[in-house]
């Protein structure tokens, strides 16, 4: 007896079938906002490379922050654009800075509807816009920048934070701040390391939202594009320092990435889907070259798919009014 004609397709035949054996799903829990505050505003101001990103002042923040958890994000994840700025960050430190005095803003309008993060790296507070504190001859100092971290991490966690996210690539950050959390009492707040942060050109629009006054590259410390075992090892090292998640920068170029620490790490495994990336789909959309929705969708889910539980994306309210219209 013959065998039966296979024929895949029965199964793609409607959008009803195509829902009922789908691998991999969005859920708007698994999203996480980015959002920027940026000091003295008394209305949000546009991003003219990031359309439909906003620096927010004080409330309107707070108003977005409501919305997000309408909408049913995960998260929030929280960047602050001082007004001045130093060569040792101490914006990042003051209780009174910006992002410090956002995150008790949010926390007391949200609690603990979603999850309250915030980026611990002082690029956005240093007057040349490094991610640590320099040496005399312009180096970056990473035992040095490891104190400013672990003072960093004790103000946010006093201003209510819930997850502090160590960005900026020095050796033994997240061990540092692991300690400095646990010694001042804040053994609750979890740490999202940004174990795998590659030097990408992907970046550039972020940068025009905070601001940022870096003059050169950070390739001394974050990452080579080319290089994948080099992220295990940064991978393993942050979860034995006691990462309780760990993050894949740029999401999009760096799949293949993102599915190997997946594959390698017993911690929740996040992704970021950075500036670069929303903005060539935007760009490409306005000139209509693309389905804008549809790209949308199918880069989170590309994203999902390799093994990321958690991303990070300035789509992140609208998508997941999206799933909630699609399921």
């Amino acid at each position: 007896m013959p065998y039966p004609e296979i024929r895949p397709r029965r199964l793609r035949r409607t959008a009803a079938m195509r829902r009922l054996v789908s691998e991999t799903r969005l859920d708007p829990a698994e999203l996480v906002v980015p959002m920027f505050v940026k000091e003295g505003l008394t209305e949000p101001r546009a991003i003219a490379s990031l359309p439909g990103v906003l620096q927010h002042s004080r409330d309107s923040l707070r108003k977005a922050a409501v919305g997000a958890v309408q909408a049913g994000v995960g998260g929030i994840m929280l960047f602050g654009v001082p007004a001045s700025r130093d060569a040792c960050g101490s914006g990042g430190v003051d209780p009174g800075g910006i992002l410090n005095v956002a995150i008790r803003d949010v926390v007391a309008e949200v609690g603990d509807a979603t999850v309250v993060m915030s980026d611990l790296c002082l690029d956005e507070f240093t007057s040349h816009g490094h991610c640590g504190l320099l040496t005399p001859t312009g180096e970056v100092d990473n035992d040095a920048t490891l104190a400013a971290y672990a003072e960093m991490a004790v103000a946010q966690a006093a201003a209510g934070v819930g997850v502090v996210g160590p960005s900026g690539m020095m050796d033994g950050q997240v061990a540092v701040v692991r300690q400095a959390l646990d010694v001042a009492g804040h053994t609750d707040v979890a740490v999202l390391a940004y174990a795998v942060k590659y030097a990408s050109a992907f970046f550039g629009p972020f940068r025009d939202a905070v601001e940022s006054a870096l003059e050169g590259d950070r390739r001394a410390y974050q990452q080579d594009p080319a290089n994948l075992r080099e992220s295990l090892r940064e991978v393993t090292l942050d979860v034995a320092e006691g990462a309780d998640m760990v993050m894949v920068k740029p999401a999009l170029p760096y799949l293949d990435v993102v599915a190997a620490v997946h594959a390698a790490v017993d911690v929740p495994v996040a992704a970021y889907q950075v500036s670069g990336e929303y903005a060539m789909v935007e760009a490409a959309a306005a000139n209509g070259w693309v389905d804008r929705e549809r790209v949308i969708m199918e880069t989170l889910t590309s994203i999902r798919r390799a093994g990321a539980q958690i991303i990070l994306t300035y789509w992140a309210v609208e998508a997941a009014q999206l799933l909630r219209q699609r399921y």
